[in-house]
């Protein structure tokens, strides 16, 4: 998995992520969603070259939603593929997260 990030002159920022999100690199995308919950007001993840996402990368993204939601904040999911925003729609996610 790789992750890029972009921070924008008006404080939004970006993290691009590229791979596979699953348990084994699930915990790197929750630190750098964490640490950079208190420095944007709006947090996009662009998923445009994701290709996987297990249960431990949705709890990541559920958590960085509820955590943005609770400052007043909002994460937006981007560039979906057809297969991972399936994932999505089966489990629900669809009707909690910012897509």
């Amino acid at each position: 998995m790789t992750i890029n990030t972009t921070k924008a002159d008006d404080g939004r920022i970006t993290v691009s992520v590229e791979g596979r999100v699953d348990t084994t690199t699930s915990p790197e995308l929750g630190e750098v969603l964490t640490s950079l919950i208190p420095e944007t007001s709006e947090l996009t993840v662009d998923m445009e070259k994701l290709m996987y996402i297990s249960s431990a990368g949705l709890r990541i993204l559920l958590m960085a939603h509820k955590s943005m939601a609770k400052k007043g904040g909002f994460l937006l999911l981007k560039n979906i593929s057809p297969d991972i925003y399936e994932i999505f729609d089966i489990t629900g996610f669809t009707n909690i997260l910012n897509i």
